[in-house]
C-alpha cells in the first residue's frame, strides 16, 4: 500500500481512529492515576470516544436524516437513526454515571479527607484490622 493510498484511507477513517486513540488514552489515564476526580474523567474520556465511534458508524455520506419527507419512501435514502438513539441514551446513562461516582468521592472525601485510591485503600485497611 502506497503513502497516497494509506493517507486517503486513514482521512476515510478519521473520526473511528480519533475514538480509538482517544479510547486509549482515557483508559490510560484510569488505570494510571491516583486521583479518583481524574479517573472520573477519564472514564468520561472513554465514554465521550465511544459515542463518537457510534456516531461515525451511523453517518453514511450522501444521506440525509430520518425524518419523512415527500416523494423519498425507501429507507436507502436515509441515515440509520438508532445509533443516534443509542449514543443518546448513552449520555444519559454516562451523566448519571458520572454524577454518581462525583457524590461517592465527595463522601469518600469526607470520610477520608484524601481523593487518592491508594490512600483510602491503606487507610480503609487499617480500620478493618
Amino acid at each position: 500500500m502506497d503513502l497516497h493510498a494509506f493517507l486517503t484511507k486513514a482521512v476515510s477513517l478519521r473520526f473511528e481512529i480519533a475514538a480509538v486513540i482517544l479510547f486509549g488514552i482515557g483508559f490510560m489515564n484510569l488505570m494510571l492515576r491516583h486521583n479518583l476526580i481524574k479517573k472520573i474523567v477519564a472514564f468520561n474520556v472513554m465514554d465521550s470516544s465511544v459515542f463518537l465511534f457510534l456516531a461515525s458508524q451511523g453517518y453514511i455520506d450522501g444521506r440525509i436524516a430520518p425524518i419523512a419527507r415527500e416523494g423519498i419512501v425507501g429507507a436507502e435514502h436515509y441515515v440509520n437513526p438508532i445509533p443516534a438513539g443509542l449514543v443518546l441514551t448513552g449520555i444519559v446513562v454516562s451523566v448519571s454515571v458520572s454524577a454518581f461516582f462525583l457524590a461517592l468521592v465527595q463522601r469518600l472525601y469526607k470520610h477520608y479527607h484524601t481523593v487518592d485510591f491508594d490512600e483510602i485503600m491503606i487507610m480503609a485497611k487499617k480500620k478493618v484490622d
